[in-house]
């Protein structure tokens, strides 16, 4: 039976009707197909209609197993558009604990990818003293000391096939013997007019025509032939570039995704999950909800010495934690000592149970003997993981490592929170840093702009 439009004749009524369901089934295509990058992020979640054999899936970007969203980073792969063969990247001078480590290598493989580099070498991790958590600067340990190595090489596979990834630096062709790489400071190569040294490179928008105009100048003044696969020019940066990218350039997707490439190897994930459970029913022992906060003491002897105090901060984390009915609180510290301190004072005033993973695992022997097995620094990734999982985070502001997990929590947040975290205001719902907002420099807030969730 022919659909008739009003005050159209029958004859009239069919094209009309044709017309405007092939109207509709174009728009229909047209959404169907549409970019990568009208996809969206919504409180941390992506809604990913790439995904075969479903029209929408929700993925929450704040768990430290979260999948990896590649078409952010893919975007920003394609479009850089001068990659030359023979710039090599070595993002090893890394050094300190997650927080650094892990955005280190992020902003240099960031600066890789606007440099047009067409080889990067996978990163190893400097390790630290035990004894003197200080002294930073000890012999290197693989990629897989922190991270998921298959993981790492197949996401950045997918989304940069650009890049030729080198196990070590032996395997650069050409590279020479002994080997040795060309230093460099990214920002030195701007005109900063006098800002201090610790602020973000504000020039990152020109670095691919500074870095080509680097390698030109000094290729005439040393007498180089153009980098090439036979004649490479192989870059290190100097430590300190873990805080030079401003994160947001590249737009809310990018910066709530890109993270994702540097995933926990799975045993350590394994155990930190575990953990969190066994947190849960701790906190259902103990105050019969499995709700619980997560608390991060700052205090071991490698601690600053402006930034807040055993007793400011524990004050402070205690006094919030007690004001929201908190009963178990998971307590993320090195040092076992306060640790004790801060149970004994949550215990008496605020009826409050706290308990460290070594505390929480004595009932798990064969999951404490594999936390034993590992690093200080490695057991701090367990802390991670758990930290994620509280029902609500309190950490202190001049750490990495808080406003690592505060940032990472911060992507599950109700609302469109892909933006940038409100610094020096009162959290976010899921999280509050304690600490001085006063000096952009001195209480260490360009890290709030740099920091890679």
């Amino acid at each position: 039976m022919a659909l008739r439009l009003p005050g159209a004749s029958g004859m009239l009524g069919r094209p009309r009707a044709v017309f405007l369901t092939a109207c509709l089934i174009c728009l229909a295509i047209i959404w169907l197909c549409r970019p990568p990058s009208m996809m969206s992020i919504y409180g941390g979640s992506v809604l990913d209609r790439n995904r075969p054999g479903t029209a929408q899936q929700t993925i929450d970007l704040s768990r430290a197993d979260s999948p990896f969203i590649s078409w952010p980073l893919e975007r920003v792969c394609r479009e850089s558009t001068a990659w030359t063969p023979g710039i090599v990247f070595v993002c090893d001078n890394n050094s300190g604990g997650l927080g650094n480590i892990r955005n280190y290598v992020l902003t240099c493989f960031r600066y890789a990818i606007e440099a047009g580099a067409a080889g990067i070498v996978f990163p190893q991790i400097r390790t630290r003293s035990e004894k003197d958590l200080a002294n930073l600067m000890l012999a290197y340990r693989g990629f897989d000391y922190f991270f998921d190595e298959t993981h790492f090489r197949q996401s950045l596979r997918a989304a940069c096939p650009q890049f030729t990834l080198y196990n070590s630096t032996e395997d650069i062709p050409n590279a020479p013997v002994p080997f040795k790489a060309e230093q460099l400071t990214p920002r030195d190569l701007g005109k900063r007019g006098g800002c201090d040294k610790r602020e973000l490179n504000k020039h990152t928008g020109v670095f691919d025509k500074q870095f080509r105009a680097h390698v030109n100048s000094t290729a005439d003044e040393f007498k180089l032939p153009p980098p090439s696969i036979q004649h490479p020019r192989i870059i290190r940066f100097n430590w300190g570039v873990q805080w030079d990218w401003p994160v947001f350039r590249d737009g809310p997707e990018f910066v709530a995704t890109y993270g994702g490439l540097l995933r926990f190897r799975q045993d350590i994930l394994h155990l930190g999950h575990r953990t969190a459970g066994y947190m849960r029913q701790f906190a259902a022992q103990h105050g019969g909800s499995p709700s619980f906060a997560g608390f991060h003491l700052r205090t071991e002897n490698d601690a600053l010495s402006r930034w807040p105090k055993f007793d400011e901060q524990s004050r402070a984390y205690l006094e919030r934690a007690g004001v929201a009915n908190f009963k178990a609180a998971y307590l993320a510290t090195g040092n076992k000592t306060e640790a004790r301190k801060l149970a004994d004072a949550a215990s008496v005033r605020h009826a409050m149970a706290v308990v460290t993973k070594h505390e929480l695992l004595k009932d798990h022997p064969a999951d404490l003997q594999v936390l034993e097995a590992l690093t200080w620094d490695q057991q701090a990734l367990v802390d991670f993981i758990a930290l994620l999982e509280c029902d609500y985070f309190f950490g202190v502001s001049p750490s990495s490592f808080s406003m690592n997990v505060a940032l990472k929590r911060h992507l599950k947040a109700d609302g469109l929170y892909t933006r940038p975290w409100r610094i020096g205001g009162e959290g976010d719902g899921r999280s509050w840093l304690m600490g001085k907002y006063e000096s952009y420099w001195e209480d260490w807030l360009f890290m709030f702009d740099s920091l890679w969730p």
